[in-house]
């Protein structure tokens, strides 16, 4: 008998460190629905996208937007070939082939999750909102000189080896554990210094620890982005959130953005909306992306679809939910794919 339920899938967004040169490029080329984010983003953003190179993306006040643009079209072309959403589904008239059980974004890619579930009222306040937290984070990585305070590396290996050593190498310095992304991949983030003494007391500690620098500009979710918090919260407090028409998982907890609300006695859109507290915790607390996408596969996920440039956390669902089939869309070719698996169900 032909399967006649939506598949159920989870729609996960990419964040910075992910960006390359030309990313969305063909997406544009190739969707009018992508189209016209890139060009409701701007002009800017959207010759940073295309032809910026890879020093230029790694600058924190490029990437942010840049990337943002990049997880907002994937998610329109996506969501356009699939029929997802009340004017795609009016405009094919016919279901949509799946049920979305859930939603996150990595640390940036929480924002454009906001915006797809309809928390972010449209991609010109997302880009507003994440050009200033771009611009405050950079600010709050540099020392008075102008040069970095802080850097960042993924280390593969056990928790337990990464946290142990976190706590010996940090000494004076900020050092951190904060992206639990996959069972045997944990990020560090701090100062130059701290994460320069781990590397080296890594290739000493006789573990299996193998570290790799990230290509960011500065410790995201560590203590040194503090000083940004307030004025991401006061940024975010001009905007007229609403609520979100899919499930959100938030990176801080790990748990829905409505659990969040109900136990912090506050409301999610209008007056009183616990969404500016949210977002200015969010940059300066650790990313708990293991626990989502183990949240997500009990929400019944029979797919976890990366949006957005690259297909880290492709790799993440493979390695902490391997059950599940992990789908990715950063170009034509990889949503093609994608919907085909989907359609075909291949999942």
């Amino acid at each position: 008998m032909p399967r006649v339920s939506p598949k159920k899938i989870a729609v996960v967004f990419a964040g910075q460190g992910a960006q390359y040169p030309g990313m969305g490029r063909s997406l544009y080329e190739t969707s009018a629905a992508a189209r016209a984010v890139f060009d409701a983003a701007g002009e800017k953003v959207k010759r940073d996208c295309f032809d910026a190179t890879r020093d230029e993306l790694n600058m924190t006040d490029v990437t942010q937007p840049t990337v943002y643009a990049v997880d907002m079209a994937a998610w329109a072309a996506f969501a356009e070939r699939l029929g997802i959403g009340e004017s795609a589904r009016e405009a094919s008239a016919r279901p949509a082939p799946v049920a979305i059980v859930g939603m996150a974004g990595f640390s940036l890619g929480e924002y454009a999750a906001f915006t797809a579930a309809g928390v972010i009222p449209g991609i010109a306040a997302g880009i507003e909102l994440v050009k200033e937290r771009g611009r405050l984070m950079a600010a709050a990585g540099r020392r008075a000189d102008g040069s970095p305070r802080g850097a960042m590396a993924a280390v593969i290996g056990e928790r337990g080896d990464i946290l142990e050593l976190v706590e010996v190498a940090r000494g004076e310095h900020i050092l951190e554990a904060v992206n639990l992304n996959a069972p045997t991949q944990t990020a560090i983030a701090g100062d130059v210094e701290a994460i320069a003494d781990f590397t080296e007391k890594a290739k000493a500690s006789g573990k299996k620890l193998r570290v790799v620098p990230l290509p960011v500009s500065t410790a995201f979710h560590s203590p040194i982005m503090a000083p940004a918090s307030d004025g991401i919260r006061e940024a975010a407090s001009k905007v007229a959130f609403g609520d979100p028409a899919y499930d959100l998982y938030l990176d801080m907890t790990a748990r829905t953005l409505a659990e969040y609300a109900e136990g912090a006695s506050g409301k999610i859109s209008g007056g009183g909306s616990v969404i500016p507290d949210i977002i200015a915790a969010q940059v300066k607390s650790p990313v708990r992306w293991q626990q989502i996408t183990e949240a997500l596969a009990a929400a019944g996920a029979e797919a976890i679809v990366e949006l957005g440039p690259g297909k880290a956390l492709t790799g993440f669902t493979k390695k902490t939910a391997p059950h599940v089939k992990a789908l990715n869309v950063c170009d034509a070719e990889s949503l093609d794919a994608a919907v085909s698996a989907i359609i075909e169900e291949n999942i």
